[in-house]
C-alpha cells in the first residue's frame, strides 16, 4: 500500500501531507456511540494492462474528525450507511493490517434527500442562542419535537415574508416542513427546512 499516493486516475490521491478519497463506496460502518468508530471503504486501484482492482481501507473516526453531509451540515457517524459514497481526507500513515487503517480528518457523506414531513403545532420554547425551536405539549417533554434552525431554514410570517427566529413567540401556531430522520433523544431532534406562522 506504499504506492497508494501514486494512483493515477483512481479515487485516492495525495494532496500535500493528506490523502484524499473521492466517491469512495462505504462497505461497513461501526460506531459504539454514534460519533466515533470506523468506516470501511472500497476504491478502484488501477493495475497492469488496463485492469482495475478494488481495494479496501479502514478510516478510523475520532472526536476530532469532522463529519458533515454534502450541504456542509454536521452529522453523526450513524447517519452514514453501507452503500453510500463519501469523500474523505485522512492521514498518509497507514497500518500494515488488512485492510490498512488510517485516521480520518474530514468526511463528507452524500446522504439521500430526506422525505419531507409537515407538522402544524404550537411553539413550546425558542432557544435562539443555540438555534432550537421546540413544539408540542409544554407539559410533557416526551411529547415535543426539537427542530434545528440553521442558515438553511426558511422562516416566514403569515404573509410569506422572511423573519428572524427571535421574532417567533411561544404559543404561536406554526407549520414546519422537516426531514423524516430524527434522533432517538428526548425530545427527538431533526432539522427544519421551513417554518411558517399560521393564523390562530
Amino acid at each position: 500500500m506504499s504506492d497508494l499516493k501514486d494512483i493515477t486516475g483512481g479515487t485516492i490521491t495525495q494532496i500535500g501531507d493528506v490523502l484524499q478519497a473521492q466517491n469512495a463506496l462505504v462497505e461497513e460502518v461501526y460506531t459504539p456511540d454514534s460519533r466515533t468508530g470506523y468506516i470501511k471503504i472500497s476504491y478502484l486501484l488501477p493495475g497492469e494492462q488496463g485492469m482495475v482492482f478494488t481495494d479496501l481501507l479502514q478510516l478510523n473516526v475520532g472526536w476530532n474528525t469532522i463529519l458533515i453531509n454534502q450541504f456542509n451540515e454536521s452529522i453523526s457517524l450513524c447517519r452514514i450507511l453501507k452503500g453510500m459514497t463519501i469523500n474523505a481526507w485522512f492521514s498518509p500513515d497507514l497500518t500494515d493490517s488488512t485492510p490498512p487503517q488510517s485516521n480520518a480528518y474530514r468526511i463528507v457523506a452524500f446522504l439521500p434527500a430526506p422525505n419531507i414531513r409537515v407538522l402544524v403545532d404550537r411553539i413550546t420554547y425558542i432557544d435562539t442562542q443555540n438555534g432550537f425551536l421546540y413544539v408540542g405539549n409544554p407539559q410533557n417533554i416526551a411529547d415535543q419535537i426539537r427542530f434545528v434552525i440553521s442558515n438553511m431554514t426558511q422562516i416566514l410570517d403569515q404573509n410569506n415574508n422572511s423573519i428572524p427566529l427571535d421574532s417567533l413567540q411561544a404559543g404561536q401556531m406554526i407549520r414546519v416542513e422537516y426531514g423524516d430522520i430524527m434522533t432517538a433523544s428526548i425530545p427527538p431532534q431533526t432539522s427544519a427546512f421551513l417554518v411558517q406562522v399560521v393564523t390562530h
